[in-house]
Parts: structure tokens; C-alpha cells; sequence
């Protein structure tokens, strides 16, 4: 007798020892759970997260390749403009009474007129900058000049239209600035043709 209740209280030792563990791994199981269903979360919102980042870099980008898509054609038109210009100028005073001369030069001017109203439509601006300070991140020297007119340092002539397309500069524009010393000569900073311009 006292064999089977040594028995019986040994089977149910087994069983209290076997329900515990059973306990213990639900919940090391149920606490892993807990853990990975955590870090998934973690990770999706990670995910969805980077995915508005990518929607909103793609939309910027496009918006910026839509905004400035004509910059390049309108850089290759940017010397067709400074020819009818220098056109116009090339006309003397005296011919442009003649009624030949002076229909040719309406149409030289319509054009250049037509050419910088489609630029303005695309968000070009020209740049104008005579009796301003020189910026060189818009202005490229070419001569050194003297004029009373304007403090040292301001532009006194512009050589070359610059232009602007939105906030990006399209091309420098080529100017004259007032030396800082009003008594001395004016030299060439540099030797440049209008026609080597960028």
C-alpha cells in the first residue's frame, strides 16, 4: 500500500511538473508572439513610411522635370535672340526712314518680340542688371570700366543678355563693372568674344 500512494504521488509530481512547463512555454510562446508581432509592425510602418518618401521624391522630381524641361531648348535659342538683337542695333539711324529698310527691321523686331514673349511664357526672365552690384553667381565680368555714375563695383554696361529660367540661371550675362578707383583707365578683364559666349 504504501508503494502505490509512493507511486501515485511520484505519477502525480510528473503531472504538476509536466502541467508547469506547459504553463511556462504558453507563455514564452505567447511572449514571442508579442515580440515578433512588435518588430513586424515596426518593419511595415518602416516600409509604408519609405514608400511615401519614394511617392513624394518621384512627385518632386517630376514637378522639377516639368518646371525647367525647356531650359535646354531655350538655351540653343539664346543665340538667335542675341543675332536679331544685333541685327536691330546694326540698323543706322538714318536708314530706318528708308521704307525698305524699315519694313525689314518691323519684321526683325516682331520676331525678336514673339521669341521673348514664348520665353516669358516658359518662365524666362531676362536679366537686368545695369546699376546693380555684380554677382557673380549671375554675372560674368568681361571689361573693367569708369563711369561717376555708378559706386565701384556696379554694373555699368552689359555686353550679353543674361537670362534666368524660373530660379535657375540660363546663362551669365556679360558685363561691364565700374572699377573701384574712379581715376583709373579702363582695361579688358578678360578677351572674349560675344560669339564664344555660353
Amino acid at each position: 500500500m504504501p508503494e502505490k500512494d509512493t507511486q501515485n504521488h511520484g505519477a502525480g509530481s510528473d503531472h504538476d511538473t509536466a502541467a508547469g512547463l506547459n504553463s511556462g512555454g504558453q507563455e514564452q510562446s505567447a511572449a514571442d508572439v508579442s515580440t515578433e508581432l512588435a518588430l513586424t509592425k515596426d518593419r511595415l510602418l518602416r516600409s509604408l513610411a519609405e514608400q511615401e518618401n519614394i511617392r513624394n521624391q518621384t512627385r518632386r522630381d517630376r514637378d522639377q522635370a516639368v518646371k525647367y524641361a525647356a531650359a535646354n531648348f531655350a538655351s540653343d535659342l539664346l543665340p538667335v535672340i542675341d543675332n536679331l538683337e544685333r541685327a536691330i542695333a546694326s540698323v543706322p539711324k538714318h536708314k530706318r526712314s528708308d521704307p525698305t529698310v524699315a519694313d525689314l527691321l518691323k519684321g526683325v523686331e516682331a520676331t525678336h518680340r514673339v521669341l521673348l514673349d514664348a520665353f516669358t511664357k516658359q518662365g524666362m526672365t531676362r536679366l537686368d542688371p545695369i546699376g546693380k552690384p555684380f554677382d557673380p553667381h549671375q554675372h560674368e565680368a568681361i571689361v573693367e570700366a569708369v563711369d561717376p555714375q555708378y559706386p565701384p563695383g556696379y554694373i555699368t554696361n552689359v555686353i550679353q543678355s543674361g537670362y534666368m529660367h524660373h530660379d535657375r540661371l540660363l546663362r551669365p550675362a556679360l558685363v561691364g563693372v565700374n572699377k573701384t578707383s574712379a581715376d583709373a583707365p579702363a582695361t579688358p578683364v578678360e578677351t572674349r568674344s560675344k560669339t564664344d559666349a555660353p
